[in-house]
């Protein structure tokens, strides 16, 4: 299975260096014809779109720049879509599960056939594209969330919650990375249809992973605990945070399984103890 990448930021890179067959593209996307160029020059079998605005430092910055961030994760994927849908390749679009915000309507985790309830405008700005492409054959929707990876990087969850001196605790679903990229493959080679979650079942609190943290990475670590409505009353962010627990019920269909995520975040958080002593040696 030969597979074209469109987007060279972290998860692109991350997958690209897991899998064979890869073609990883940071060609600038503006058209229809630009993905088009890339497919016949490629010839791939499968498309994964990786490509989006999450916004530098951090989510906020999208509420003040609303048209590049509705062109980066809204148009950008439908256009890619579009050429995609032309050349008949099935195309697999990273999604974020952040766009349930607090406990679903039921009561029960949100699963992917629950309408979105985005609150910024990041979460507003993929959950239309979640929308437009659901109405389309030959696609599929990955929504990840909240990243634990057992590499350091800065968009890492363990990474950034450790440089924080202030932390709500909040329980979450979140994406092991590893398992996330074997998911994001059996999906392109499955060619699979509609909206999948790809977060780990079950959830985990903050401070479970903090404890973690302190456990195999830095026994000396220290935080503070907040509550939640202090995050954006000490200025700590301009909006509200999703905080959600998601359930797969789509991946089962296809037979993909991930790991419990308590099994799988202490094991991440092990590996990535090892990965960090030797980038410090």
């Amino acid at each position: 299975m030969k597979i074209l990448i469109i987007g060279n930021g972290y998860l692109g890179n991350r997958c690209a260096e897991s899998w064979e067959n890869v073609i990883l593209s940071d060609k600038r996307i503006e058209t229809v014809q630009d993905v088009e160029e890339l497919i016949n020059e490629h010839n791939p079998d499968v498309l994964l779109n990786a490509a989006g605005v999450v916004g530098k430092p951090n989510v906020d910055w999208c509420e003040t720049h609303p048209m590049e961030t509705v062109k980066g994760n809204t148009v950008l994927p439908i256009t890619i879509a579009e050429a995609c849908y032309n050349k008949d390749i099935y195309m697999l679009h990273m999604a974020t599960g952040c766009v349930f915000y607090g406990q679903s309507y039921h009561g029960g985790p949100w699963t992917e056939e629950d309408y979105g309830n985005p609150a910024v405008v990041y979460t507003k700005s993929k959950f239309a594209a979640d929308l437009a492409l659901s109405a389309l054959k030959n696609v599929g929707i990955a929504r990840v969330r909240m990243l634990l990876d057992s590499k350091p990087h800065p968009a890492n969850l363990l990474d950034k919650l450790s440089k924080y001196e202030k932390i709500i605790d909040v329980e979450n679903s979140i994406t092991i990375v590893d398992d996330m990229i074997d998911v994001f493959y059996q999906l392109l080679e499955k060619k699979a249809e509609g909206i999948f979650h790809v977060t780990n079942p079950g959830s985990i609190k903050h401070k479970e992973i903090i404890e973690l943290y302190k456990k195999y990475v830095n026994p000396n670590h220290k935080n503070e605990w907040i509550k939640e409505e202090e995050l954006v009353r000490l200025g700590l962010a301009d909006k509200r945070r999703s905080s959600n627990i998601l359930t797969s019920v789509n991946l089962s269909k296809y037979n993909i399984k991930m790991r419990p995520i308590k099994e799988a975040a202490e094991d991440t958080i092990k590996k990535y103890a090892k990965n960090k002593k030797q980038l410090l040696a």
